[in-house]
């Protein structure tokens, strides 16, 4: 069970103006090096970017900020497709090609296409659904702190069982299923409603659950984020530019979203390629201790 905060009193004056919904080319530059740095490690952007919010002084429930930071993902999801533009524009490509040709529609990459669209459609309900939920109070640094944890207990639990073991037989690429796409894809929605678990913690922990090897589970967990994170993006594009964030400022923090994720990518997939991803997971333990320190004893608002 979650700590649960005990009631604020009113702010004075002097508070309110400590905490601002406005976001400098400067916070931008900072926000945009979080974002690309933890978008695609299992540790949680969105822990990561409140956490960061909270310390800059940037009210993180007001819209406009709620907007940008979901703005400034699109630019580490344009580093994923720049990464990937060949496989990309292969399996769209193929998609197209069963479209208009009957005799395509028996290609691999053809139905992967529509298992990324099937697989979408769940984090869309519950994210359409759910959204007061989600904006209220499951935004809180508490559930940020208890989510960070509980995400470290699944990945660990998913190196250490059959399918994420060593010792297993683990499935490449090639051999990735509806079935997988389906549960991965799904898994997307422990981080939509519990921010601090990690969208890329929940699909790499669920691929190696379901036998997938590291590399495997890591790109898969790519290709999912893509329609999931750019849908948010846009959909969120109406708040971003609210409040007295200017268009500068989002720009920027979009650009340098998209530089460090880059790089972010090429490590992650040689990191996995030879190491696990309990490192993380007991670095997301740190954070949320740190994190719950700072909440207890008022640095931080919850």
């Amino acid at each position: 069970m979650l700590p649960t905060p005990s009631p604020s009193r009113p702010k004075t004056p002097e508070e309110s103006a400590s905490v601002s919904a406005s976001i400098g080319v400067v916070d931008a530059v900072v926000l945009g090096i979080v974002e690309g740095l933890t978008e695609f490690l299992p540790v949680s952007s969105t822990g990561h970017l409140k956490i960061t919010e909270g310390i800059l002084g940037i009210d993180v429930g007001d819209k406009s900020v709620v907007g940008f930071t979901a703005v400034i993902q699109v630019g580490a999801i344009a580093a994923v497709l720049v990464y990937f533009f060949k496989d990309i524009a292969r399996i769209v490509g193929a998609w197209f090609g069963g479209l208009t040709h009957k005799e395509r529609r028996a290609e691999r990459d053809y139905k992967f296409a529509w298992w990324v669209v099937f697989a979408t459609v769940p984090i869309v309900v519950v994210g359409l659904a759910m959204k007061p939920l989600i904006d209220g109070p499951l935004a809180s640094l508490w559930v940020v702190a208890g989510s960070l944890i509980a995400g470290s207990a699944v990945m660990w639990y998913a190196e250490s069982s059959s399918g994420g073991s060593n010792r297993a037989r683990r499935r490449g690429e090639a051999e990735v299923t509806f079935k997988d796409a389906m549960w991965v894809g799904s898994s997307q929605i422990l981080a939509l409603l519990f921010p601090g678990f990690s969208r890329s913690g929940a699909t790499i922990s669920t691929a190696l659950i379901r036998g997938l090897d590291r590399v495997a589970a890591t790109r898969l967990s790519f290709f999912l984020s893509i329609p999931a994170l750019t849908g948010a993006g846009l959909y969120e594009l109406k708040d971003a530019t609210g409040g007295d964030t200017s268009l500068v400022a989002l720009a920027v923090g979009t650009v340098v979203s998209f530089v460090v994720a880059y790089a972010s990518v090429a490590w992650l997939l040689k990191f996995v390629s030879k190491h696990t991803i309990n490192g993380f997971a007991v670095y997301r333990i740190i954070v949320a201790i740190a994190l719950m320190g700072m909440l207890a004893s008022g640095y931080l608002d919850a």
